[in-house]
């Protein structure tokens, strides 16, 4: 269930609220350039109704050298609505509709069904996916120290979550922006574990009219449905 983990993430992709600063010191260029981009990020996914993709995800395991990599395709349409098709090196489909989620393995003949709300390891980033709060409620934004440049020369975000969750994971996420259309090209997420997961988007096509049957699974007649475990309470 560690790819499901990193799907509530992704809600962050279409919504459309104003980021927080951190209220730490930081130099006020450096401040005046990350609201710029977080301004332009919000116009335009206040736009976007709806927006696949493709993506290479590359996540390394804390005690392991070599990073587990898997591509695939991701559909999302507002509100809510949520496509994440792993292709590569093996099949998984997962479905998010608001709360319910459906997961696809073929290769175990199983749908594993379940509650975002009691599935994720972090209420933050459920609240992203849903669009039911404003972001400056669950994170704070400050620039990425160190190089803190993406494509183009645009300052990458760092969003902290807020709160103090007793078994939140996620330490940090650096958020990289395409330059002129400020749609988001990177993710990467960072856990207390050590665990890194980098998401890199690419072939974006937004407000296209996905069609709702395009996340209404169909499963074959003799898959087993199977309820998911509960990683923490609603």
């Amino acid at each position: 269930m560690r790819r499901l983990r990193w799907v509530c993430f992704l809600g962050i992709m279409l919504v459309g609220h104003t980021m927080a600063p951190a209220q730490d010191a930081v130099d006020e260029q450096e401040r005046k350039e990350v609201q710029d981009v977080v301004k332009r990020l919000q116009a335009r996914y206040e736009k976007t109704k709806d927006l696949q993709a493709d993506f290479t995800q590359k996540t390394l395991i804390e005690g392991f050298e070599r990073p587990m990599t898997s591509t695939g395709k991701v559909y999302i349409k507002k509100p809510g609505r949520l496509r994440w098709n792993y292709l590569d090196p093996s099949t998984e489909d997962i479905y998010v509709n608001r709360d319910d989620v459906k997961v696809y393995v073929p290769e175990h003949k199983q749908v594993l069904v379940g509650k975002l709300t009691q599935m994720a390891a972090s209420k933050a980033p459920l609240e992203l996916l849903q669009g039911a709060a404003k972001l400056e409620e669950s994170f704070v934004v400050d620039p990425t120290p160190g190089k803190g440049r993406g494509v183009g020369g645009l300052r990458l975000l760092t969003l902290f979550p807020k709160g103090q969750e007793p078994t939140r994971t996620l330490q940090r996420i650096v958020v990289e922006v395409f330059p002129k259309t400020y749609f988001i090209r990177t993710v990467s997420l960072y856990e207390n574990s050590g665990n890194v997961s980098h998401f890199e988007f690419s072939s974006l096509q937004a407000n296209i009219g996905l069609g709702d049957e395009l996340f209404d699974p169909k499963f074959p007649a003799d898959v087993e449905v199977v309820k998911a475990p509960v990683l923490n309470g609603p």
